[in-house]
């Protein structure tokens, strides 16, 4: 097992184990919270604030109506279908303070991908948000649902805005499809019966399950994670230790504009944030960067999280370098590889470190983090976090030394139960020594921080020698004529594979002649790109990370 060198470069006051034990069920950790923090704003959105106090009155209503108006059994898996609105943290709290177990799902899913986690996980009922209520009639009778809950983005506004929102959504931007779900029951009248029943707060432990987050893990097959509350509870303890040094309790406002549905967003907004008595600032549509910027406005906003995509996007608006970044102290990037160039320009304008994070839905997420005090962007994704072990690892499983290309591996209380009803994808995940198996190519300095070379399934081959996508990415984006960058190989009868790089432009003017000069300055021969190919723009994810394996597909 590889020494932890790492813990010579943690920040002064961060420690190196955490007890995991001070909490035994994420619904005590929120009990604490409101105690705490009861009149400050938990969330806020569409400028409407739900306090601490207002939250746990309306999940204590939610969490009743499922007990006591749907009769779900302890442990019954609850689907939540929401992009970033105040229902999502009510029905969120309401579902784990019951004893169930909350189902996240995407609402830009099509029929058929909702259809396969729905069944997948067993999910007996769903709250969805009437935009996506169309995909869901599609499928319904395939699966399990037997209880709809039905919510309009507006919803939770007060009035008149919650009649204008709805009436604009609906009829004006016409972004609710016709939809029919017979018995369908709308989330202010399941919060209105609930109120009416009794509350049995749930009895939970660390090994009941939180969440069945879904993910390709590391062989692309969607299934369900097994988060448990230990797991979640672990990796809020292991990152409030990090960040205790460099925030402040009941005095944070978080810009939260990653899908809640993500476990990213989860764990290092929405519950992390909870434990210190933070105000998260919920960002319903981040793709409209005009409208995000003007919310950045009207906030004294104290930290920000995203991926390099969304970064990107931000740096790009020509009314962005005008918001006052005086109160802001942290900015933490993750989901996705983060670009040199967009972490300097994110610098020079917000006076502020973009601070590099890794790990993966397996994980809770969190994994490493780069200290909070980093003066200037390294290229790392940072340090293995308190009570995590990471090892580097060959094919066959065996410790690399410091400085060599492997596999990274992670073993802590963080990792997943397991991937539910996959005993053999479990196998295949996790080693017979705990060691939870990455997918991700990474070497370590011999200070302890890690940088990522790439995804072990990405990595292009060219005569033997292996080229990673990031670093080609990166060098590309460097060039101030290009917006967008995805790398990825190609079969070549010569060389078995080569490079070839989909492009979006910021200079019309740029041509492939002049990204391959650019490349030949910081690559080396078989790296440079030898297709190009111009596009306005890429296939991405929610959260923004541009999909090599759909540019694939398209490559010829």
């Amino acid at each position: 097992m590889m020494e932890k060198i790492w813990l010579k470069s943690y920040p002064a006051g961060v420690a190196a184990e955490v007890n995991v034990d001070e909490h035994q069920s994420l619904g005590e950790l929120f009990d604490r919270s409101v105690a705490a923090f009861g009149q400050r704003a938990a969330f806020v959105n569409m400028d409407q604030a739900v306090t601490y106090r207002d939250l746990d009155r309306l999940s204590r209503n939610f969490g009743a109506y499922l007990q006591g108006g749907l009769n779900l059994q302890p442990g019954a898996r609850v689907a939540l279908l929401m992009p970033n609105i105040l229902q999502y943290p009510i029905a969120l709290f309401g579902v784990l303070r019951a004893g169930y177990t909350v189902v996240n799902c995407n609402p830009l899913y099509t029929p058929r991908e909702l259809a396969h986690q729905l069944k997948d996980s067993g999910a007996e009922a769903i709250v969805i948000v009437e935009n996506s209520a169309w995909v869901l009639a599609e499928v319904i009778a395939d699966t399990e649902i037997k209880h709809v809950v039905t919510t309009q983005i507006g919803d939770m506004l007060a009035f008149p805005k919650n009649v204008f929102v709805n009436f604009i959504v609906k009829h004006v931007k016409r972004r609710v499809p016709a939809w029919l779900i017979p018995g369908a029951v709308s989330f202010r009248s399941a919060l209105k019966q609930g109120e009416a029943l009794e509350w049995k707060p749930a009895k939970l432990g660390h090994d009941d399950i939180a969440f069945l987050q879904y993910t390709g893990g590391i062989t692309g097959v969607p299934k369900g994670t097994m988060l448990t509350h230990g797991n979640v509870l672990a990796n809020l303890q292991q990152a409030h230790a990090w960040m205790k040094p460099f925030f402040e309790e009941g005095r944070e406002i978080i810009i939260t504009a990653l899908p809640l549905y993500h476990i990213f967003a989860i764990t290092a907004n929405c519950l992390i944030f909870l434990k210190i008595g933070a105000t998260n600032v919920l960002i319903t549509d981040p793709r409209n960067i005009a409208d995000f910027v003007k919310e950045l406005g009207k906030h004294p906003f104290t930290a920000i999280t995203g991926v390099n995509s969304l970064f990107n996007a931000l740096l790009r608006h020509p009314d962005f370098g005008r918001v006052d970044f005086s109160r802001l102290r942290n900015c933490l990037a993750g989901g996705m590889a983060l670009h040199r160039s967009v972490a300097e320009r994110w610098r020079k304008i917000t006076g502020r470190t973009l601070i590099e994070a890794y790990g993966l839905t397996e994980a809770s997420p969190g994994v490493t983090m780069n200290p909070f005090n980093l003066s200037q962007f390294n290229g790392s994704i940072g340090l293995p976090m308190p009570s995590t072990e990471v090892a580097i690892r060959d094919d066959q499983g065996r410790d690399l030394p410091i400085g060599q290309a492997g596999e990274l591996c992670v073993r802590g209380p963080q990792i997943m139960k397991g991937y539910w009803r996959r005993p053999d994808e479990t196998a295949k995940a996790i080693m017979p020594d705990g060691f939870l198996r990455t997918g991700d190519i990474a070497v370590m300095d011999e200070k302890g921080f890690i940088r990522i070379v790439d995804r072990k399934k990405d990595m292009i081959v060219v005569s033997g020698l292996k080229v990673y996508p990031n670093e080609v990415e990166d060098v590309v984006a460097m060039h101030p004529g290009v917006l967008d960058v995805g790398a990825v190989g190609v079969p070549d009868a010569n060389s078995g594979e080569v490079v070839k790089i989909f492009v979006v432009k910021r200079d019309v003017n740029l041509t492939a002649e002049d990204l391959v000069a650019h490349c030949r300055k910081s690559l080396a021969g078989y790296k440079v790109p030898r297709q190009i190919e111009f596009r306005k723009e890429l296939p991405k994810s929610t959260i923004g990370k541009i999909l090599r394996r759909v540019l694939r597909e398209d490559a010829p």
